[in-house]
């Protein structure tokens, strides 16, 4: 398998590393995230790798309120469940939110509620496959890579009131720039 090429970026939510094949985005991962909640394998350095700066980008322009949709192509790796869970988050328009029954109902397999939460925790491509907008049944955030402080500064961010999380001791504020960091 071809080593994957690696970008980390500052953001709103922290730093994020951005991960791609020369072809299409593969993951962005959180700066605490745990390994083996995606596992990729080799990775390189790659801060002008065109993959990764296009979602830079986008991203940048996502956090600065003038991106409500991603054009970066993708490539998820999963089991085919979990791709088909990731391509259902692509439908959640921005700004909405579904629960995860919702998606369980949406993919055809309405008794795969925990499932779906399973595949959702596991997506590989936080923000981008919006798995922040998935929500419990009864409104409250649930469960989020990136703590549940991201989740809903996302979701505030998109115009979505949420309930306010409890605190996951996690730290976040504006940056300047979506740029690579050194």
């Amino acid at each position: 398998m071809p080593q994957l090429a690696c970008t980390t970026i500052a953001s709103p939510v922290g730093r994020l590393q951005l991960v791609a094949t020369d072809a299409a985005l593969v993951a962005i991962l959180w700066e605490k995230d745990d390994p083996a909640r995606v596992p990729l394998g080799a990775l390189a350095e790659a801060d002008a790798h065109p993959v990764l700066a296009e979602a830079a980008r986008q991203l940048g322009e996502y956090f600065a309120g003038t991106r409500t949709r991603f054009t970066v192509p993708l490539d998820f790796r999963g089991t085919a469940f979990q791709r088909e869970v990731w391509q259902a988050l692509l439908t959640i328009p921005f700004g909405e939110t579904r629960s995860y029954r919702q998606i369980a109902e949406q993919i055809g397999r309405p008794a795969a509620v925990r499932a779906v939460g399973a595949a959702n925790g596991r997506n590989p491509i936080s923000i981008i496959a919006p798995c922040h907008r998935v929500i419990g049944t009864d409104g409250k955030l649930t469960g989020f890579a990136g703590g549940l402080d991201a989740k809903a500064f996302l979701l505030a961010l998109e115009g979505v009131d949420t309930p306010a999380p409890a605190s996951d001791d996690r730290q976040y504020s504006w940056l300047d720039a979506v740029a690579p960091v050194r």
